[in-house]
């Protein structure tokens, strides 16, 4: 869990969207592709699309859990009906430790305004929030899917 934790955080302060971030780090554990995580994760930073809607933190956890069933189950509806259980446990569990999903509540600010931007900058949510989120999101994941 270490490993990912690092590469996570690694990517998100060296380029890479908190989605992308997540998904990429999980691309050898559950072997898939890490080029084709980082183009369809591309649009999920800064709360889908930069609207500060779904954390991508969380958004990027949601498409990991999802890859990881589709390799345990068979079937889709199996897969599907287990990646259901397991973002529903995922969202109580960040939530009771974040108060939110959204990126906007997360960082109580609007950081594409001008003094959003400031005040992202000034109290260096990136580290101060952004950070734990992602690293919270990593345990939970862990917490989901253990050692495969």
């Amino acid at each position: 869990m270490k490993d990912i934790e690092e590469k996570v955080i690694h990517s998100f302060y060296n380029g890479m969207n908190c989605a992308q971030s997540i998904l990429t780090a999980y691309a050898d554990h559950l072997k898939f592709d890490p080029s084709f995580a980082l183009s369809v994760s591309s649009g999920f930073g800064g709360g889908m699309g930069k609207l500060q809607k779904t954390c991508g933190a969380v958004t990027g956890s949601f498409m990991a859990l999802g890859i990881y069933n589709s390799q345990k189950h068979f079937e889709n509806i199996e897969a599907r009906n287990a990646t259901n259980v397991m973002i529903q446990k995922f969202t109580v569990d960040f939530e009771a430790m974040h108060g939110s999903l959204d990126c906007k509540a997360l960082l109580d600010c609007d950081f594409t305004t001008i003094e959003g931007g400031n005040q992202f900058k000034d109290k260096d949510l990136k580290q101060n929030v952004c950070s734990k989120c992602l690293a919270d999101s990593v345990k939970l994941i862990e917490g989901l899917i253990g050692d495969k």
